[in-house]
């Protein structure tokens, strides 16, 4: 298996943790859990606190516990499954579920990743509303800016990544602790918000958005991808170490997200619903309402932590976004491409919501957004379960029964709330409009009959057939048998020279694989403005001089023996070689690289990549 064929290949086993004991061994696996607890203090929970704590006080603080304790567990089985598999989640998926299945669990976990971003989208935007006044129609076009911010990142490596993340989360909780001493909650009260209580119509909606918002689906993917960044022992004591230390990290991770969270809530209870504010579900009227009542100094670090967490969040929404592509699909595109996309498919809807119903929308836009994070979760939670409880994969790994017990328990709760949300939605439809009822039976019930018995699918296929869909679980499938290794004689050999200190090292290259048996073809490309508008009827300067530079090349290898011939295209490099390769019917391309790469990748083009595209030939690169 190659580095690229692993789940996140640029930082796999990236991070040496061999060799270490104590302290220094529990900081070397410390990390992955810090990037998923980010998802669960994004703007996306905030808004969902916030709605809970000012229309039911501190009576949703249990739901908080639960859905936290659940976190818990699961982002424990999704972690155990990378450490002991080296498989994320999406790639045990492809390998268990038919092709015709892992598409629309593809669909909705990007879906779900969409919905995420524009959670962080609409946070940033409110955020550097806030704080400097920018308008948010100003402030979500700039997010797409953090596209590169990831990049970067990436490039210097995966501590510097879980470095900034950290950072971004300790700036929350920081803000987060002032803010509590600013608005001095009562305790009594907040202690009685444990006590579980009856859900039912705005308070079961605002309960499955915290639960969509903490629970959070594209979370288990990353964290079954992200502990294999850990380069650990493949021994019974090695993958047990691994298993202790991650789950100390997710512990400690997730519990700080949990008092993040409940610090919104409290904060939204005491400062509003105490007050009588009990409809303040938009973040900016948070925002307002805690200058009016604690003064300058809490609204500013309430903007300070929207920003971070948002920034933070969109991160780790984009590693998401690559795994579960690659993942399901077996399809690897570039990450600013792939980055690109994603933020594109959730500025739109922000856009329109900004356009159509006005700013004061995108607090309900954000609920909205985390209630289907909550109803894509089953997709993920099931199999996540199947994978852990199969003995026939885990071994001596498989979760313990009552561990599983647990597990389908906490699928249960989310599953039947969601679907009891669901019910309720249309219901509600049917009896309140009076335009477009025959959309919701031919469409929106049919829709959601299917998505049951996706669901349904999901949860039989691994109890009913317990072998693998035949799958393999890297991209570029099984090695094959060799057999035996003959000769391979090229008869005619294509040379890309380009007139520069590299083309003796390409030349060199290209004569010891055919020989003076085989026939070379000199091939250069005019890139000048005017060969790309007027081709080979272009003689301006460079065309000439090219042309003399082509002649001397082939003088030059004659004298030693070689049958040359030469060829100059026009215009783009990659098609103008593809074209002439073509025509000549060539057995073979040698080529030599540009020499750049990052950004200069953008601006000059990768023309290695695009010709080993467009034909199918051997192509020997030479740096």
């Amino acid at each position: 298996m190659s580095k690229h064929d692993e789940s996140l290949g640029e930082v796999h086993s990236s991070v040496i943790t061999s060799g270490k004991t104590g302290w220094r061994k529990l900081l070397a696996f410390a990390g992955p859990a810090y990037l998923i607890s980010v998802g669960y203090m994004d703007p996306g929970n905030w808004a969902t606190d916030i709605a809970g704590g000012s229309q039911f006080g501190y009576t949703l603080i249990w739901v908080l516990l639960m859905s936290n304790l659940m976190a818990l567990l699961l982002q424990s089985l999704s972690a155990r499954l990378g450490i002991v598999r080296g498989l994320d989640l999406a790639q045990a998926s492809r390998n268990t579920y038919p092709r015709y299945i892992n598409f629309p669990l593809y669909v909705l976990a990007q879906i779900a990743i969409v919905a995420c971003d524009l959670a962080e989208i609409i946070g940033m935007a409110i955020g550097l509303n806030l704080l400097f006044g920018l308008p948010l129609i100003w402030g979500i076009s700039i997010t797409i800016l953090d596209t590169f911010l990831l990049l970067f990142l990436l490039n210097k490596g995966m501590r510097m990544m879980e470095v900034f993340i950290v950072s971004m989360v300790f700036i929350v909780g920081i803000s987060f602790l002032t803010e509590m001493f600013i608005v001095k909650p009562a305790i009594e009260e907040v202690i009685s918000g444990f006590a579980p209580s009856i859900l039912s119509g705005k308070a079961l909606y605002i309960a499955i958005g915290i639960i969509g918002a903490t629970v959070m689906p594209h979370n288990l993917y990353l964290h079954s991808s992200l502990v294999q960044t850990r380069k650990i022992e493949r021994s019974s004591k090695g993958i047990r170490d691994s298993l202790k230390y991650n789950l100390i990290d997710t512990a400690v991770a997730l519990n700080l997200a949990f008092f993040v969270n409940a610090a919104i809530l409290i904060l939204a209870a005491t400062a509003f619903y105490k007050n009588g504010l009990y409809e303040v579900a938009a973040i900016q009227d948070a925002h307002k309402l805690l200058e009016n009542i604690f003064g300058s100094v809490a609204p500013a670090l309430f903007a300070i932590a929207l920003i971070a967490s948002g920034q933070s969040s969109t991160i780790t929404g984009t590693l998401a976004g690559q795994i579960v592509m690659e993942g399901h699909l077996n399809l690897r595109i570039q990450p600013w491409i792939r980055r690109l996309i994603t933020r594109l498919l959730a500025i739109i809807p922000a856009f329109f919501t900004i356009i159509y119903f006005g700013e004061e929308a995108l607090g309900g836009l954000l609920v909205l957004s985390q209630v289907a994070l909550s109803l894509q979760l089953g997709f993920a939670v099931i199999p996540l379960i199947h994978f852990n409880s199969d003995r026939s994969k885990m071994g001596e790994y498989t979760i313990k029964p009552w561990v599983k017990v647990l597990a389908w328990v906490c699928a249960f709760i989310i599953v039947s709330l969601n679907v009891k949300l669901v019910v309720e939605e249309i219901n509600l439809w049917i009896h309140s409009t009076t335009v477009g009822i025959m959309w919701i039976y031919f469409l929106v019930i049919p829709f959601a009959i299917g998505i049951g018995l996706l669901l349904l699918y999901v949860f039989l296929k691994p109890l009913l057939s317990k072998h693998e869909a035949g799958l393999s679980n890297v991209p570029h499938g099984n090695a094959l048998e060799l057999g035996e290794v003959e000769h391979i004689e090229y008869k005619s050999i294509g040379i890309t020279v380009d007139f520069s200190k590299n083309d003796r090292n390409t030349i060199r290259h290209a004569l010891i694989q055919g020989g003076k048996d085989a026939e070379y073809y000199l091939i250069h490309i005019v890139e000048t403005a005017g060969a790309r508008f007027h081709g080979d009827k272009v003689l301006d300067h460079e065309t000439q001089s090219d042309h003399d530079n082509m002649i001397k090349y082939k003088l030059n290898l004659e004298k030693l023996g070689f049958r040359v011939e030469t060829s100059i295209g026009y215009g783009a490099p990659a098609k103008a070689i593809s074209n002439l390769v073509k025509k000549r019917d060539l057995d073979l391309l040698v080529m030599g690289a540009h020499g750049h790469s990052g950004i200069s990748d953008l601006i000059f083009g990768t023309t290695v990549d695009k010709v080993r595209h467009h034909l199918n030939i051997p192509i020997l690169i030479i740096k």
